[in-house]
């Protein structure tokens, strides 16, 4: 009997002293408490949650060292090994989550769309719908702060940067030839077809290390990762005929398009301000094939294009008008691989090939050029913590040019070069916390071709000011080898990168339905190439002695609350950007740089009418020119530019749409600037011509017609 007493006694003693009392208060890094939280110890169910005050206790017969948890929805998860029996009125600090949805973003320089965009200022569907941009790209990132509508040119000119300084890229990799064929003062279009791509990131400055090259800008266009059903595309158009199909299997999909386009029929109707020998006519299409692997997905897009035009143009030196008679055909190719691999590293892997050809006569005279440009590109990352990510890579891109000009009399001369460039970088994006985060990284060039390095810093910061509003601030150094006008006379000269400094301020409001953004930006321009002749010619001597500046502010506004099935939006650019570059005998404003730029962009959906209608006004202050009867450089002013544009897509069925548009529909006369003559007439005066659209409006009629097993699917999305 005693013997039993005494196992009780000491069963009882021994359950007693394994209870242990776990106690203390959960507080958030300010100090203040945290109410409802949970804490436990790991694997058991002993545990609490905190009260008002933050405080916490509860029992455990857990003994020795155990992990202790501590979980908020809104804070990071605490996770710390303690030991059990002297763990009492500790205080554990919790930090916030710095991956919730409302975290800083560094958004200095940068106008995001698609789904995956945290803000998105323009999405997939602007680039079809907004009035005025026809389907293109660049057209539609025009209507945006920064940019510069130069009409006779149409590419995309940004913050007092030339076209030559935006990049293209196609999922991470370079496009060499993201342009269609041109000549003189006649307008192209970029070469892709928008609704291949899900997402876009506009870069006008600041960009991230990862890109160079670009002495301004970078866009970058993402292929859909994943196609929503399969479906077949037909378009019936007033210029030409399109072709679409999808199909999707269990780990893979392929797209493709097809167009061909021929403005002779359309012309023959509207009247023009060009002579056509040929109007333009296109064969092209884009492929996009994807395949999911378990921890990845690859994607090959390939695109072509098969281009031609003949024309006679008017030349203030020329009695007679000079004939051009163009063809160009153009291939790409891009295959790439993102995934993750071993414990949480991201690989993403390319390689792209460009080539380019164009035949042009001009009159007499045959230039023909051939471009072949590819790129190899690694990179790999690993988020270390919520609050440290790192990656690294390393790219290569390798060009080569030839070009062959022949009278066809006594000259015949061939120019070219071959370029080399190898770039590593690295770049760190660091959370503080939820309202503050920094990117910084470094890149390093080696160009064989100029037999020079370089290393660029870059660097970022973003404050979360409020619930729906932050500041950023960017900085960077780019540099870019001189375009190909110039560095094709490499044999004869010895040339160096152009550079370029961007200092980037921007405030960005959000909230539902809502997007305002402002920024402020300087760009210091230097070894800018210079030459001493009226035009580019091999015998010109060049320098690498050029300097700039641009600096200026962007404005942009967009809402869908004022009004039900409204949408719009407001953009303002003012510029003020001096050079003394190519031949310009001292500092002044270039020819495509207007100071100030506003687009304002509707769209309204009328349901009665089963239709959407959208408006596009732009305007512009006048552009400079040099004006050689007069003494001072660059001193004269176009008037200023302006062009309302309006478009209306009407549901014939769900399916079927009709769709209509028309650029400047009230047919301003605008003048892009002014050619002189080389020589005075008798009277000592420079004659001129005026540089004006090839047409006054263009008109636009569609019918597209959607068959998939999706009843509702259509190309609304597309036009």
């Amino acid at each position: 009997m005693k013997t039993r007493i005494t196992f009780i006694l000491l069963l009882l003693s021994t359950f007693t002293f394994a209870q242990n009392v776990i106690s203390g208060k959960v507080l958030d890094q300010k100090g203040k408490p945290v109410a409802g939280a949970n804490i436990y110890i790991d694997g058991t169910y002993d545990g609490a949650t905190s009260s008002e005050t933050g405080d916490f206790s509860f029992e455990t017969t857990s003994t020795g060292n155990q992990f202790l948890v501590v979980s908020f929805l809104l804070f990071e998860t605490f996770k710390n090994e303690i030991d059990v029996a002297n763990y009492k009125n500790q205080t554990i600090k919790l930090r916030e989550n710095v991956n919730t949805l409302d975290a800083v973003v560094i958004t200095a320089g940068t106008l995001e769309s698609g789904d995956k965009a945290r803000v998105s200022v323009l999405k997939p569907l602007d680039i079809v719908t907004t009035a005025g941009s026809a389907g293109n790209i660049v057209a539609a990132l025009q209507t945006l702060p920064g940019t510069q509508s130069v009409g006779e040119d149409g590419r995309l000119f940004v913050r007092g940067g030339e076209a030559s300084e935006t990049q293209t890229f196609v999922d991470g990799i370079r496009v060499a030839q993201p342009y269609g064929a041109t000549t003189n003062n006649l307008p192209t279009r970029s070469r892709f077809s928008p609704f291949l791509f899900s997402g876009i990131a506009f870069s006008t400055g600041g960009y991230s290390a990862e890109y160079g090259e670009a002495l301004s800008s970078v866009l970058l266009l993402n292929t859909q990762d994943e196609p929503d059903h399969n479906k077949t595309d037909i378009g019936l158009m007033t210029v030409g005929l399109s072709l679409g199909n999808t199909q999707k299997w269990t780990k893979s999909s392929l797209s493709v398009n097809m167009a061909y386009i021929n403005l002779a029929p359309y012309q023959a109707v509207i009247p023009q301000n060009v002579d056509w020998n040929n109007p333009y006519q296109s064969l092209g299409g884009e492929t996009v094939y994807r395949y999911n692997f378990t921890n990845g997905i690859f994607k090959l897009y390939a695109a072509f294009d098969s281009e031609k035009f003949d024309l006679n143009q008017k030349n203030i030196n020329f009695e007679n008008p000079i004939r051009t008679d163009l063809n160009n055909n153009n291939f790409y190719l891009n295959t790439s691989y993102k995934g993750t691999f071993g414990t949480g590293w991201q690989l993403t892997s390319g390689i792209s090939y460009g080539y380019s050809k164009n035949k042009t006569k001009y009159d007499i005279n045959d230039i023909n050029t051939d471009e072949n440009a590819a790129q190899l590109k690694l990179k790999l990352g690993k988020k270390v913590s919520n609050y440290f990510k790192l990656s690294f890579g390393a790219d290569y891109f390798i060009t080569k040019f030839n070009e062959n000009f022949d009278d066809n009399i006594s000259i015949d001369v061939k120019n070219g070069y071959d370029s080399n460039i190898f770039a590593a970088y690295t770049e760190a994006d660091i959370l503080f916390s939820k309202k503050l985060a920094m990117k910084v990284g470094l890149r390093y060039s080696n160009n064989s071709l100029l037999n020079e390095n370089n290393i660029a810093p870059r660097a970022s910061l973003a404050y979360k000011v409020s619930k729906n509003s932050q500041f950023s601030f960017a900085y960077g150094d780019f540099s870019q080898t001189p375009v190909v006008d110039y560095i094709k006379y490499s044999k004869y000269h010895q040339f160096e990168s152009e550079k370029a400094q961007h200092y980037i301020l921007n405030y960005q409001f959000t909230q539902p339905g809502q997007t305002f953004r402002a920024e402020a930006y300087y760009k210091d321009y230097s070894n800018l190439v210079q030459y001493d002749t009226r035009d580019i010619q091999y015998n010109s001597v060049f320098n690498n002695n050029g300097k700039g500046y641009a600096k200026g502010l962007d404005l942009f506004w967009r809402d869908s609350n004022l009004y039900k099935n409204l949408e719009y939006w407001i953009s303002y650019s003012y510029i003020d950007s001096e050079r003394q570059y190519k031949n310009f005998p001292r500092m002044a404003t270039p020819s495509f740089i207007a100071n100030h730029t506003l687009s304002v962009v509707t769209k309204y959906f009328i349901t009665d009418w089963k239709s959407q209608i959208g408006f596009t006004n732009s305007y512009s202050s006048g552009r400079p020119y040099n004006d050689p009867n007069q003494m001072q450089f660059m001193n004269g002013k176009t008037k200023s530019y302006n062009s309302l544009s309006f478009n209306w897509a009407y549901l014939l069925t769900t399916q079927k749409i009709l769709y209509f548009s028309v650029s400047n529909i009230l047919g301003t006369q605008n003048i892009f600037g002014y050619d002189y003559a080389k020589l005075p007439d008798p009277n000592g005066v420079y004659n001129r011509q005026a540089i004006t659209p090839t047409a006054d409006r263009f008109f636009f009629v569609g019918f597209f017609w959607t068959i998939s097993q999706n009843k509702s699917e259509n190309q609304l999305k597309n036009l």
